[in-house]
């Protein structure tokens, strides 16, 4: 009831090192290489290291983390997709059954319970999803396709963690499983994913790839990756100039240099990995006996797909590939904050009327545009100026910043408004700044 409360800089817990070089923060071994979204995300306070390749997700972090899977929710869920979550705890026996307790090797977090039984930390989930989807022995035909999702903490024991959030050995992921009747309607789900992908990627303003990629320890045997080409990331490319094809190298017999569709020489690239989708075929339903009644009431194998979407991985990667050298630049749409408000300094001539209507506009602004509230943060560190204030919001890379100037003082007041992924300044009233506003977009 009554009038938001403000969000405070000063109260938000942001421990912020925006005044460190190079080598901000502990990251296990010294003098191993830092990347940009690594440097900038604890720089800005977003994470703090734990032990190698774990993570404090700070406040801000887990709001945009919050939106981004807010905006999967919406895709997966325009797809068909039902969201369960399975627990992390997985037992040994439902691994060896499916051959991955060996095959997947040391990258398996391995306990074993009080009473000798063994477990692993959930990497992935088919086992789980099948042995689920087979408790339910009468299922039917015209229940399928069944697609189930989860977004959940992963573990993997990554030989070597790093660069913060794109390599960890514990990291959020969205996993979708599909049943279907047959391996027709099992490709066009395939499809189907593959473009709520293309969807979520276009809507983050993210340049990326579809490349075809090996099958590796999940299996199946159709698979693409989603890339975004970065320097730092991991994977090697080719890509066709006009986009005919293109694959990941580790799925490429020999060295392939023209396109087989267009003979055009291929370009090299390096990507990060952000998705992953498979089509699985019968490999887990035959081992769980996941079966579904056809029309003839008989019991038949459901034909599987999985898909993967790296959560915190995306969140490092669009900051890996948007931002500057020394300021993160988010995709709008996931932007832990939308705006940010500085008012004059201390001891300034604008400082009473400039801090009073500035106040005006941000409780004006909630009231006008319900849904950006708890989107906007006030800067009230009045005892710095401007200039470093607006430095700072440069840095963490709030997609607007709205400054009580030198002509906040004029008649009408005019305030001076970053638009930062547009690059541009403008001078605007109160209703422009409020007209501005109501044209961003939070999920």
């Amino acid at each position: 009831p009554g009038r938001a409360r403000r969000l405070l800089l000063s109260q938000l817990f942001q421990p912020l090192n925006l005044q460190a070089g190079g080598e901000a923060g502990w990251e296990g071994r010294p003098g191993e290489p830092l990347c940009r979204s690594q440097k900038l995300m604890l720089q800005g306070g977003l994470i703090h290291p734990a032990s190698p390749g774990c993570y404090y997700y700070l406040p801000p972090t887990v709001r945009a983390m919050e939106k981004l899977v807010k905006v999967m929710d919406e895709e997966m869920q325009a797809v068909g997709g039902q969201k369960l979550n399975m627990p992390s705890l997985s037992s040994a026996e439902l691994w060896r059954a499916s051959g991955r307790w060996e095959q997947m090797g040391p990258e398996l977090f391995r306990l074993t319970d009080r009473h000798g039984k063994g477990y692993c930390l959930g990497p992935t989930h088919e086992e789980a999803v099948t042995e689920l989807v087979a408790a339910h022995s009468n299922l039917s035909y015209k229940q399928l396709p069944l697609r189930l999702y989860q977004v959940t903490r992963k573990f993997r024991d990554e030989p070597k963690p790093r660069f913060g959030l794109l390599r960890g050995r514990e990291f959020y992921m969205k996993d979708m499983y599909t049943f279907d009747a047959s391996e027709e309607a099992a490709r066009q789900t395939y499809d189907l994913v593959c473009d709520a992908y293309r969807s979520l990627f276009d809507r983050l303003g993210l340049p990326f790839v579809k490349v075809r990629a090996a099958t590796g320890s999940i299996g199946g045997t159709v698979s693409h990756e989603f890339q975004l080409p970065a320097d730092v990331g991991e994977d090697r490319l080719v890509l066709c100039p006009d986009g005919h094809f293109a694959a990941n190298v580790e799925t490429l017999n020999g060295e392939q240099t023209s396109c087989p569709t267009c003979g055009q020489k291929l370009t090299q690239s390096r990507g990060i990995e952000v998705g992953h989708t498979f089509y699985l075929g019968t490999k887990y339903s035959s081992v769980s006996n996941a079966v579904f009644l056809s029309p003839e009431n008989k019991p038949q194998l459901a034909e599987m797909g999985c898909y993967g979407l790296g959560v915190t991985r995306i969140l490092a990667a669009s900051i890996e590939v948007l931002s500057e050298e020394d300021s993160i630049r988010w995709p709008s749409l996931i932007a832990p904050y939308q705006l940010c408000f500085i008012p004059p300094k201390r001891g300034s001539k604008e400082e009473e009327e400039g801090a009073a209507l500035l106040e005006r506009v941000y409780d004006d602004l909630a009231e006008a545009l319900p849904h950006l509230t708890g989107d906007s943060v006030l800067d009230d560190r009045t005892q710095l100026t401007i200039g470093k204030r607006l430095k700072d919001a440069n840095k963490l890379g709030y997609p607007y910043v709205v400054v009580a100037g030198k002509r906040v003082c004029e008649d009408p007041p005019v305030f001076e408004v970053w638009n930062q992924n547009a690059g541009e300044v403008l001078f605007l009233t109160k209703e422009g700044v409020i007209e501005l506003m109501s044209k961003a977009q939070v999920p």
